[in-house]
């Protein structure tokens, strides 16, 4: 945060590694780098000199790909329950669900002159590792058979319900002017154990969206919702990158058997675009609290790394090879952010065996070779990376994790700001809330990054109180808050990504009440409808808990971040929902 002349920075803050020396505050800025397609990067007051490389512009980070979810507004619903007519819908049935999504909503104090704070409890999840796995670097010389490869739409349903072809259909002949149409359902078809499972994507590549789920990973058409190829996979599906390679190749964590008690470390490559299995590789977890660590895993270019508390393996996606693994020194990257250049958080091992100080770095992916380093303040950890392009970095602080705080870095990896001000009650989801496996770095949902603004979303709307949620929007060079849109009373906002200096944001839907895309200036205004879904699907969108939101290509698309399981109506489950004009 920019201070005025002569103040200090604020205590307890994380801009600066080190507290400088009297008289030398603020250090003089470093050389900045242009920043490629998105103008000269603004210079910080807190610029580190010294140890920092420098950074060629950033990288671009694509648009759909692990979009946010939505979850803000609204109460928490029973579990859907069987209709008394009509069709299935997701979670379980359509029928009888009263209601959507929660949020994490939790609660923020602004420290004076500081950054934004939030408490919210700690979350570790794990599996015991076991023994055994297969490993080979060639393509998988037996793979598993396809499925039935059914379209989904016009596939006639034995138990008298409505098919997705006809529900699509039924809606769409209720449309209103100004609505876009419903143009594909999908049917999950997979039977789940009873405590359901993770789903994995969507990754778009060419025509293609593609979504995995259990033993199963399936590709849909873009334009008609046609399943165009579906594959069992060797073992359960339990972690994956946000994003494909550009030639459209998919890296899945897998467990290494079919075993109830299997670990997961495993990799499978997939091609996207065929829908055909590629290599398979073991890895190995070394010791009790690596095979307890969730993993973060991630895409940079022709490399597929998977995270862990105490390490990070590399290998390259197009034939498996093991690019590197432990780093010399005793800092190590635990996670990646997904995108052409790989921006990663470090932990370092210090003397005290109960602190480990942590780092933001950028690492050559093909080498492993770390190219700058950003010490994080003492005290203080990385939690998530929101944005590799600009680098939006959430910090917590403590063994309680009781502050939170979003430091940003420029593209050199020295100091730039960080965040205070605006509305508080920022909500936030990421995979560590959504799902039982996988922790990536680059999951968060409910925020997105352009040029030079941040956005964030607040909690719940206020029903009683007759009040709307808001996106808020912050300056990356200053950090300051800048201005805000205000939802409707009962249908949230929350940011997918930008595009073209605008904001683009999810409108939940509310009873008899579409959601869709909207849209707002970077500069702030009155946002506006981009694209409107029908009301008459507003049964088949709220029936989405905690959705996938995506928008691409004019279209945007709904999916889970998890289905649950219970008497087989998963089966019939709404999987995807595809909404365009």
């Amino acid at each position: 945060m920019s201070q005025p002349p002569g103040q200090q920075p604020p205590q307890g803050g994380f801009g600066s590694p080190y507290d400088p020396p009297p008289g030398s505050y603020p250090p003089p800025a470093a050389p900045q780098q242009p920043a490629g397609p998105y103008g000269a990067q603004q210079p910080g007051p807190y610029n580190q000199p010294g140890p920092y490389g420098t950074q060629p512009g950033p990288y671009t980070q694509p648009g759909p790909y692990g979009l946010p979810t939505q979850g803000y507004g609204y109460p928490p619903q029973p579990a859907p329950q069987p209709p008394q007519s009509g069709g299935p819908g997701g979670g379980g049935r359509l029928r009888g669900r009263t209601g959507v999504i929660v949020a994490a909503v939790l609660g923020v104090v602004l420290l004076a002159g500081g950054g934004i704070w939030l408490a919210f409890d700690g979350d570790g999840k794990g599996k015991k590792p076991t023994a055994g796995g297969h490993d080979s670097g060639q393509p998988n010389p037996s793979p598993s058979p396809t499925l039935d490869q059914g379209d989904g739409k016009g596939d006639g349903d034995d138990d008298g319900t409505r098919t997705p072809r006809e529900e699509t259909a039924e809606i769409n002949a209720e449309r209103k002017p100004g609505e876009a149409k419903l143009l594909w359902l999908q049917k999950s078809g997979i039977d789940l154990p009873e405590g359901g499972e993770d789903v994995y994507g969507p990754w778009f590549a060419g025509d293609t969206v593609v979504t995995a789920m259990y033993h199963t990973i399936t590709g849909y058409s873009i334009a008609d919702g046609r399943r165009k190829w579906t594959l069992r996979l060797p073992a359960n599906a339990c972690a994956a990158p946000t994003q494909p390679t550009a030639d459209g190749k998919m890296v899945l964590g897998i467990e290494h058997s079919t075993a109830s008690d299997a670990s997961c470390d495993n990799l499978q490559m997939v091609d996207l675009t065929t829908g055909k299995l590629g290599w398979r590789k073991a890895y190995v977890r070394d010791g009790a609290w690596d095979g307890l660590s969730d993993l973060a895993m991630a895409i940079n270019g022709d490399t597929v790394t998977v995270g862990r508390t105490s390490r990070t393996d590399a290998f390259r996606v197009s034939d498996g090879k093991v690019l590197f693994g432990k780093l010399p020194g005793n800092c190590q990257p635990f996670g990646f952010a997904s995108g052409p250049v790989a921006i990663a958080a470090a932990s370092c091992q210090t003397a005290a065996d109960d602190h480990k100080e942590h780092q933001v770095q950028r690492i050559d992916p093909a080498t492993g070779k770390v190219q700058w380093t950003y010490k994080v303040k003492k005290g203080w950890q990385v939690e998530q990376i929101y944005s590799a392009d600009p680098i939006v970095v959430s910090l917590t602080q403590g063994e309680t994790k009781d502050k939170w705080g979003v430091l940003v870095l420029n593209a050199d990896g020295t100091y730039r700001t960080q965040l205070s001000g605006g509305p508080g009650n920022f909500a936030r989801k990421c995979d560590k809330d959504r799902r039982v496996q996988g922790s990536n770095l680059d999951s968060c949902v409910g925020m997105a990054a352009g040029a030079d603004t941040f956005y964030m979303a607040t909690g719940a709307v206020d029903l009683k109180a007759g009040e709307g949620n808001k996106v808020a929007a912050f300056d990356l060079s200053t950090g300051k808050f800048k201005w805000a849109v205000t939802s409707p009373v009962d249908q949230p906002l929350a940011p997918v990504r930008t595009d073209g200096g605008k904001l683009l944001m999810y409108l939940e839907p509310a009873k008899n009440k579409g959601g869709g895309i909207a849209s707002v200036p970077s500069t702030g205004g009155d946002w506006q409808m981009v694209l409107r879904h029908p009301a008459a699907a507003t049964l088949v969108e709220r029936a989405f808990f905690e959705p996938t939101v995506s928008y691409v290509g004019g279209r945007s698309f709904l999916t889970y971040s998890r289905i649950s399981g219970s008497d087989d109506e998963e089966i019939e489950t709404r999987s995807v929902a595809a909404f365009g004009n």
